[in-house]
């Protein structure tokens, strides 16, 4: 247990700090006057419309392109692992990698073409 010793003080010591520095010291130096207006959501600079209670229906378009960028994203950092051992893969990790692009690229024509990636 002797060898992880310093890692756990650093683990404390650094959870300590992010904790001193979001509550301890912003408590401390934040202003401190409150009033009604602070506690409205403010979107750009335009007044909020009042909601429903049950907070109100969000088209199904916002779901679909954080979907769809969670995907993307996700492909893509497939892609470094590969690119830093590319030599040490040969051709098998080239012909596996095609695979892949290809099937991100299938994908994104898919949803380019049902229209998942126009911003009206």
């Amino acid at each position: 247990m002797t060898p992880y010793l310093p890692i756990a003080v650093l683990f404390v010591l650094s959870f300590g700090f992010a904790l001193l520095s979001v509550y301890g010291i912003s408590t401390m130096t934040g202003p401190k006057r409150y009033n009604r207006a602070k506690y409205e959501p403010y979107e750009c600079g335009i007044e909020p419309t009042p909601q429903p209670v049950g907070g109100g229906k969000f088209p199904i378009k916002f779901y679909l392109t954080a979907m769809l960028f969670i995907v993307f994203d996700i492909e893509i950092i497939f892609l470094y692992p590969w690119a830093v051992a590319n030599k040490s893969l040969g051709v098998f990790g080239f012909v596996e990698m095609v695979l892949f692009i290809v099937t991100v690229l299938v994908a994104y024509a898919y949803v380019w073409r049902r229209g998942g990636l126009d911003w009206d």
